[in-house]
């Protein structure tokens, strides 16, 4: 089993669109059997893939009372992918980790889910505080979705530092050009700057995703859009055998 975080402290770079589709490529085109894990409490990830959360057990249960996450989880419409889904109670959880004291709380349960998932991915919460922290523990590589832009970069720069002050042990980090369009004069710049990293067109298809509520890859597979995030995927899968 392999966790992957798809990571940014600044909101509107696309984390969660990045994070539903690359969970999608993990059970479609890996055939991996995949978790994605909706540690935001606005269930974009669920939005996204037609879901609404349950309304009998609040999503921050497992960490209140160590109740089976697995009860809270929901199959989707994919062969292989199931959510984890968020809602409004993720909103306190950081303060329920400070309670608890226990700072592998999240990085357990993730062992534990591990058991029955190849892969797991965590749609983050755009914060900087002790549930990140707990992600950045329990992941196996962190995903930084980047918009080229200069608040995007310094953004960057916040999680570099945090994901690095995490310990000798952190998780290697993977930036991604992430809405990029190169008709514009900072975005060739962005791109001439960082040539080797994964990059992300800017592109209607992917903005669909929100009217469809599926991923660009199974509405629009032969798109631009669809094909960069699966060669991105690939790189990801690489990264993690290396």
């Amino acid at each position: 089993m392999a966790s992957i975080a798809v990571y940014s402290v600044k909101g509107g770079v696309g984390k969660t669109t990045l994070a539903v589709n690359l969970a999608w490529c993990a059970a479609s085109i890996s055939r991996r059997k995949t978790l994605l894990w909706d540690l935001d409490a606005a269930n974009g990830s669920g939005f996204l893939l037609g879901i609404d959360p349950k309304k009998k057990r609040s999503a921050d249960s497992m960490f209140a009372d160590g109740s089976d996450p697995e009860r809270l989880i929901q199959p989707t419409a994919y062969t292989g992918l199931d959510l984890l889904p968020a809602d409004e109670s993720i909103r306190a959880i950081d303060r329920q980790l400070d309670r608890i004291g226990k700072k592998k709380r999240l990085a357990k349960l993730t062992a534990h889910l591990g058991k029955n998932y190849d892969r797991i991915i965590f749609d983050c919460p755009p914060v900087l505080n002790e549930l990140s922290a707990q992600i950045i523990r329990a992941a196996n590589l962190v995903i930084v979705p980047l918009p080229p832009s200069p608040l995007s970069a310094r953004a960057f720069d916040v999680v570099v530092d945090e994901v690095r002050g995490s310990g000798k042990g952190h998780p290697p980090i993977l930036p991604v050009l992430n809405m990029l369009d190169l008709r514009r004069t900072l975005h060739r710049q962005a791109r001439e700057a960082n040539p080797t990293w994964p990059a992300i067109p800017l592109a209607s298809a992917v903005e669909q995703c929100a009217v469809e509520r599926r991923p660009v890859g199974a509405f629009a597979p032969r798109s631009p859009a669809s094909r960069a995030i699966a060669q991105l995927w690939t790189a990801i899968e690489r990264k993690l055998s290396t």
